[in-house]
């Protein structure tokens, strides 16, 4: 990823939170004339220093620039924020970078739509630190396919730029689907040490391993999963389900012995239950992917 891009084109940023300021941060950085909004005005000092424009009022802060980023908390926020300003905002490019659901994201594609707004929905991957770092990328996705690439240079320097369809929702079910994999493996990381713990052992004395563990693990269960889900293939002689049902009474146990709150592994039993019931004991792990979409 370059730090740098071809143009100069001006910026605005509303919302200077976290990663609100990481972006603001990274464009002014790389010469874009950066005009920064947010509702706690002290918030823009440090960026005016490194030579951004604070402005009064959102509606200054859009009609600066002809590429608008928000970065809000909530989409809710988005909306309330963006609703009086429509007049300013026609014309544009609006880049929401706020997390939020596919659906949030069409209803705010539609209502940009309905008032002559390009809009831009997009998931960040990565925390502010790692915002124009190599191994920062961000997913977008929109029906104003020409929009994101006039802009696309501008967007580079915040982080690596991926394209994922004109379904406004897309960035967000990518980016919401992305990080339920990696809440997944933290809630796995957070057990195994909760567990070890007990024992005595000292956290960074255990991280080697489980490190090593996990990686191994993912190396192959990701791709794999991928394969049998896709050619609907979930036979297996690796660990069935059959195997896994059978050995997570002891995983259970364990914890209630040690001390440990089973919450976060408990609910894979039923999962479990319920794959044998259905008739899959033979199959794979990825299984239960398709036992858990409700229709």
């Amino acid at each position: 990823m370059s730090t740098t891009s071809t143009t100069t084109t001006p910026v605005s940023i509303l919302g200077l939170g976290l990663m609100g300021t990481a972006l603001a941060s990274a464009l002014i950085k790389a010469g874009h004339p950066t005009t920064v909004w947010n509702r706690t005005a002290a918030k823009t000092g440090p960026l005016a220093a490194l030579g951004a424009t604070p402005a009064d009022t959102a509606g200054g802060a859009i009609e600066a620039s002809p590429l608008v980023i928000v970065c809000l908390t909530t989409n809710d926020n988005v909306r309330t924020l963006l609703a009086p300003e429509t007049a300013a905002l026609a014309g544009r490019t609006l880049v929401n970078l706020t997390n939020g659901t596919p659906s949030q994201a069409r209803e705010l594609a539609s209502w940009a739509e309905a008032h002559g707004i390009a809009y831009i929905d997009g998931g960040i991957m990565a925390v502010p630190q790692m915002i124009a770092t190599p191994g920062a990328y961000i997913l977008y996705s929109g029906t104003d396919e020409n929009a994101f690439e006039t802009h696309r240079p501008t967007l580079q320097a915040l982080a690596d730029t991926k394209w994922v369809g004109k379904d406004p929702g897309a960035a967000a079910l990518y980016d919401l689907s992305l990080l339920t994999g990696m809440y997944g493996m933290v809630m796995g990381v957070v057990q195994a040490y909760a567990l070890i713990g007990t024992g005595g052992v000292p956290a960074r004395e255990f991280a080697p391993l489980l490190r090593e563990w996990v990686n191994a693990m993912t190396d192959g269960l990701v791709p794999g999963m991928a394969e049998a889900l896709d050619s609907g293939q979930h036979l297996t002689d690796v660990s069935s389900l059959e195997i896994n049902q059978a050995a997570l009474p002891n995983f259970l146990a364990a914890y209630a012995e040690a001390g440990v709150s089973d919450e976060l592994f408990k609910p894979l039993q039923g999962l479990l239950d319920r794959s044998i019931t259905a008739g899959h004991s033979a199959d794979g792990l990825s299984r239960l992917a398709t036992l858990l979409k409700q229709s």
